[in-house]
C-alpha cells in the first residue's frame, strides 16, 4: 500500500475525488480551479498534490514544485485520524482553531463561510479514507 501523500497514493486520492459526486460535481457547479498541497506540518514543502480544474482532479501525484493555492499541512497522526474517521464541521473549526489543520496557503475563512467550498472540502476528508495506505 502507498505511503500518506507519495506519488501512487495522491493518484489514487485524484481517482476516488473524480468519482465522489460531492466533490467533483459540487465543485464544478462553482467552476473551482486550484492546485492542493497536502503535506505535513514543520516540513518545508508539500508532499503530493492535486491539480484540480472544474472541480475535478486532471493531474496528482508527489510535490514538485508546483505554485500552490491551497498548501494543508497537520501532524501524521493527525492526518491519519481524519483519514480513518472523517472529519466534520465542528471537528474542523476544532482542528483548524487548535493548531492541529494549518494553511499554510489558502484562505480557511473565506473556504468555510462559502457552503459550495466547505462542504466539498469536509468530503474530502472522507474520500481521503478511502484510499488504502501504508
Amino acid at each position: 500500500m502507498p505511503a500518506l501523500f507519495s506519488d501512487d497514493w495522491m493518484v489514487d486520492f485524484g481517482n476516488e475525488w473524480n468519482e465522489e459526486p460531492d466533490l467533483g460535481d459540487a465543485l464544478a457547479k462553482i467552476g473551482f480551479n486550484s492546485v492542493i498541497g497536502y503535506g505535513f506540518e514543520g516540513e518545508d514543502t508539500a508532499r503530493g498534490y492535486l491539480n484540480v480544474e472544474n472541480g475535478y482532479v486532471t493531474a496528482a501525484g508527489a510535490f514538485d514544485g508546483q505554485e500552490l493555492n491551497w498548501d494543508l499541512r497537520a501532524k501524521p497522526d493527525d492526518w491519519e485520524k481524519w483519514c480513518n474517521k472523517g472529519l466534520g464541521m465542528m471537528a474542523l473549526g476544532l482542528a483548524y482553531t487548535g493548531g492541529k489543520l494549518k494553511f499554510k496557503t489558502g484562505d480557511y475563512g473565506a473556504m468555510i463561510k462559502n457552503p459550495a467550498m466547505a462542504g466539498p472540502f469536509i468530503k474530502s476528508f472522507t474520500v481521503m479514507g478511502r484510499v488504502a495506505r501504508s
